[in-house]
């Protein structure tokens, strides 16, 4: 028995790097898998058949996939994406949102609509297949079938830290986190999870960067060996996530980087200072914020509280 027997995924973006090996991983533990991928290049442009690669792979290795082309930055299209999982194999199961591309610049010199397609793609395009697919599970669960739903989202450490000519990047994968986090919430009572995973690896995306060195796919890397930036490393979480035992894990963001397994604390409350039931007084923030709040300034002779 595999550990998705039975299941149906889509995989958006799973033409090449990250997204071609969950598709890979999915299958390879039982499941169908629709491979999206609109098959355009980094920035977003053009078009080809590289879904139809990542399906011939599936196949070779025993696998169940078909192709689809759709454009996740188009609403009526990703409509479209989930119709077409339950038109081939009856019923959709996983939906891991992989796709994106990027147009990196500083921020004085990224023109406006290349801020608006990398959200479009990233960004819109999560929320608008979640959106189809979160109708697809409530209308079953309404109906008085159990639901046991998975949607898996792909943020960054881009957009947990930020990083320098990423604005448009970086925007869009934290905002992937909080709804992420929304979607978990919302989702919940109907049998859903949702968390985020942040892979790591030598992708088309990532070769854009200066000095990270040149893309590659992850099934280059042979059966059985381990390669610190394959772009497949996290497609083993991805694929657990999707499964039943993971039942219990909902509204999580979970990096993946080499060998290791990073559990994110996210936003959390680091530290407070009261003005004791006062208005603030602007003028006097500067001393209060430095020594009790930042620690930038020594508080001098101060015992710490029991």
């Amino acid at each position: 028995m595999g550990l998705l027997d039975g299941k149906v995924a889509i995989v958006t973006g799973a033409g090449h790097g990250i997204g071609r090996g969950h598709a890979l991983e999915l299958a390879k533990h039982g499941a169908k898998v629709v491979v999206n991928d609109l098959g355009g290049t980094v920035r977003g442009e053009g078009q080809s058949r590289a879904a139809d690669e990542t399906v011939e792979l599936i196949e070779k290795r025993g696998g169940v996939a078909v192709a689809d082309y759709s454009d996740v930055g188009d609403h009526e299209q990703c409509g479209e994406l989930i119709e077409r999982a339950i038109s081939a194999f009856g019923k959709l199961d996983i939906l891991v949102n992989n796709a994106g591309i990027v147009r990196d610049a500083a921020i004085w010199n990224m023109p406006a609509e290349d801020f608006d397609a990398v959200l479009r793609v990233h960004l819109r395009g999560t929320w608008s297949t979640s959106h189809h697919a979160a109708k697809y599970w409530r209308a079953q669960a309404k109906g008085g079938q159990k639901v046991n739903g998975r949607i898996i989202n792909t943020t960054s450490g881009a957009g947990l830290g930020g990083n320098f000519g990423q604005s448009s990047y970086a925007a869009a994968k934290a905002a992937i986190v909080g709804l992420t986090q929304t979607l978990a919430l919302e989702l919940l009572r109907i049998g859903v999870t949702v968390n985020a995973v942040g892979p790591a690896g030598l992708t088309r995306i990532t070769a854009t960067i200066p000095g990270m060195g040149e893309a590659f796919e992850p099934d280059e890397v042979p059966e059985g060996q381990f390669h610190p930036m394959d772009p497949a490393n996290s497609s083993p979480l991805v694929a657990w996530l999707a499964s039943d035992e993971a039942d219990h894990v909902t509204g999580q963001v979970i990096r993946v980087i080499e060998d290791r397994i990073i559990w994110m604390r996210g936003w959390t409350e680091r530290a407070e200072v009261s003005s004791g039931g006062k208005r603030w007084d602007a003028t006097k923030l500067g001393d209060v914020l430095a020594q009790d709040l930042f620690e930038t300034r020594g508080p001098g002779l101060k015992f710490a509280k029991s």
